[in-house]
């Protein structure tokens, strides 16, 4: 038990020793007085207890002090000669849950002080006669009490040497968790950094047009990167030991990140893709956002390695609740499924491969769902899997977030009245639950803004449709319009006509009014498409913006490393920035203080001085010079909880490595004044 439960124990004990000594007291006829002192004494203990005011050790003190002055008054009594062990006994098994050996030294002295008390009264009262029985009944009552001293004793000292070796097993932990905290930050450091070189420098070999060996290192290098990321959030998500990055994001930002990552895979040509946003998602909410981002990425990763054909359903829709929302997440594919001890083991074990064998036909390292459950589970959601032998898999997440801005993430505008005909043969479809994902995903769609939306199998139902409604807008895959090209072709005169391909060498017509929609086929460029017609441009990313400008903009990159200079600087020179660099801390100092900069990239691990140092001694000589300097993390250590790390330190923005150029973009909009840009200065 606790301190705080054997305190209470205590406190039982001391107010039903109390109500006995009333009692007696009243019996026997004793002082009237007393009853009257014992009650306040015992009400002012448990008032002690409740307020917690005083130190537990001087508590401790008040409740010992009370229990002895009533063993006292009721031991030197001359009816309470034979009383005395067992009172005593009481208060020193009691007070021993308090682990205060005096206590129990007190107790034993005072139990002989009271016997010597009853014995040298004895010539000239009425007290013990000292027959032999009674004489036995002494030494046997102190040989009890001696007994039930040193078992008490023992009892101390053992619960003391218990908890001191487990503040020293607490201790060992601590040390052995900040030795792993190192650890993982000097590895991530170490295994980013040339990782962040690879990616940087096959961009820029890209640029420069030198062909496909580039993509394939970017790829590698990609991939490597997320595997490296994959082993430390396996270790947090093991050691349960993670921070939460809670920042604002638009809900349409974690479909397209699944959108992306889709068509950067390389299965992308043989498994069809089928997104269903629910518009009525709020537009913004509140939370971690990289972490459901990687919780995506994992989903859909671990869908796709372990689907032969057919494709994936991917579902995201809200629940609103008393503080936000729920957002659920439902990713279902039509793979090889599990067995219920794989599901097991993915809980219970944290790593699970459906083929450990060496030539196994599935990558991956097998930490992705053990991730999923780590991170949901510690941002307060819970995941469900549901999956059968052969037959597919669903696994739904669902987190609670903040409520930001509640608008529903895609909306229609309400200036014309507009009907979508899907034109789509199902028979093409070897897998025949793919039918079921895209007929799931219009219909959702088409409830969620509530359009008007007809399925036609074949031609004849699409000119039989034509005949009795007025389809504004007609969908359909690459096969249906090769089909019957020139039909569609006419019809794209007077309708809007949308052909989605997954093929990038697809191409239309010469003067072919119909929209090319490239796969997959999601709930954005459809919005898009309904609300502006012909005139709908980069409907394949919904994320395509101005690229924002930080043209005049002087900055120094610090960096130990040449090579992530190299990258940086080719980097950031895209956005017109004044650049310089510098390859230590020392050398930064120095060259702030013969320069002025707007922004400081600083990286963190560096010989003899770190970022964090030199951070603080710029902002220090910043502020003598009575000027004002921001000053970015720029670092390969992103460890669950850097980035809270290095604000707390005096950072004013984190930028990880390999660099992100969305990240660059978001953090330097809101860092930097809006007159320093050529867009506003609002964090997207």
């Amino acid at each position: 038990m606790n301190q705080k439960t054997n305190e209470k124990l205590v406190l039982f004990v001391a107010t039903l020793g109390s109500a006995g000594v009333i009692i007696v007291n009243y019996v026997m006829g004793w002082e009237f007085w007393v009853p009257i002192v014992v009650l306040v004494g015992i009400i002012a203990l448990w008032a002690i207890h409740l307020s917690n005011r005083i130190d537990l050790d001087i508590r401790k003190m008040f409740y010992f002090g009370f229990a002895a002055l009533l063993i006292f008054y009721h031991g030197v009594q001359e009816t309470s000669f034979f009383d005395i062990v067992g009172t005593t006994c009481l208060v020193m098994v009691t007070f021993s849950l308090l682990n205060a050996q005096y206590m129990l030294n007190i107790a034993l002295l005072e139990f002989f002080v009271l016997i010597f008390i009853h014995l040298i009264n004895l010539p000239g009262g009425e007290g013990v006669e000292l027959t032999d029985l009674n004489v036995a009944r002494i030494f046997l009552h102190i040989a009890i009490v001696l007994l039930v001293y040193f078992t008490s004793s023992k009892g101390i000292s053992d619960r003391l040497e218990n908890e001191m070796e487990s503040r020293e097993k607490d201790e060992k932990i601590e040390r052995n968790d900040s030795s792993m905290e190192d650890f993982l930050s000097n590895i991530s450091h170490e295994l980013r950094t040339p990782v962040n070189v690879v990616n940087g420098m096959s961009d820029l070999l890209i640029k420069k047009g030198v062909g496909e060996e580039a993509e394939s290192i970017k790829t590698a290098g990609i991939r490597l990167a997320n595997q490296i990321e994959d082993i430390q959030d396996y270790t947090e998500c093991k050691r349960q030991i993670l921070f939460l990055e809670e920042d604002n994001y638009m809900s349409t930002s974690l479909i397209n990140d699944v959108v992306t990552s889709f068509r950067m895979s390389d299965r992308a040509q043989d498994l069809e893709l089928v997104v269903d946003l629910d518009p009525k998602v709020p537009t913004m909410m509140k939370g971690d956002v990289k972490k459901l981002h990687k919780i995506f990425r994992h989903l859909l990763e671990n869908a796709v390695k372990f689907t032969k054909t057919g494709g994936i359903y991917v579902k995201m829709f809200s629940v609103p609740t008393e503080s936000g929302v729920n957002l659920c997440i439902e990713v279902t594919d039509t793979g090889i499924g599990m067995s219920r001890g794989a599901i097991q083991a993915i809980t219970e074990e944290g790593m699970y491969q459906e083929n450990k064998k060496r030539n196994r036909s599935s990558g991956g390292i097998g930490l992705g769902l053990f991730i999923v459950y780590g991170f949901t589970h510690w941002m307060g959601g819970f995941v469900r899997i549901e999956s059968v032998k052969k037959n597919g898999t669903t696994v739904r997440v669902t987190i609670p977030q903040k409520l930001v801005n509640e608008k529903p993430c895609l909306s229609l505008e309400k200036t014309v009245d507009k009907t979508v005909l899907f034109h789509v043969r199902p028979s093409k479809y070897k897998v025949p639950r793919l039918r079921d994902f895209y007929r799931n995903m219009a219909s959702n769609l088409a409830a969620g803004v509530h359009v008007p939306l007809y399925s036609a199998e074949t031609v004849y139902e699409v000119e039989r449709l034509k005949e009795k409604v007025h389809a504004s807008h007609i969908f359909m895959g690459q096969e249906e319009y090769e089909e019957n090209r020139g039909y569609f072709e006419e019809l794209a005169k007077e309708d809007i006509v949308i052909t989605v391909s997954a093929d990038p060498s697809f191409k239309l017509p010469k003067g072919s009014r119909i929209m090319l929609m490239p796969k997959p086929l999601y709930a954005y460029p459809i919005i898009k498409i309904l609300n502006e017609g012909l005139k709908a441009k980069d409907i394949e990313d919904h994320e395509h913006n101005e690229k924002p400008s930080f043209k005049g903009v002087r900055a120094l990159i610090v960096d130990d490393e040449p090579m992530n200079l190299v990258v940086a600087t080719s980097l950031f020179r895209e956005y017109e920035m004044i650049l310089d660099t510098a390859e230590s801390g020392k050398e930064a100092i120095k060259k702030f203080r013969e320069n002025t900069y707007d922004v400081i990239f600083m990286d963190h691990m560096m010989p003899e001085m770190d970022g964090v140092e030199a951070m603080k001694l710029i902002k220090a000589a910043a502020l003598n010079l009575d000027q004002s300097i921001i000053v970015v993390a720029l670092t390969a250590n992103v460890v669950s909880g850097a980035r809270e790390m290095f604000i707390r330190e005096g950072f004013d923005g984190f930028i990880a490595k390999p660099i992100n150029t969305a990240d660059f973009e978001r953090v330097m909009q809101r860092v930097l004044p809006a007159a320093r840009m050529g867009m506003g200065g609002d964090e997207r």
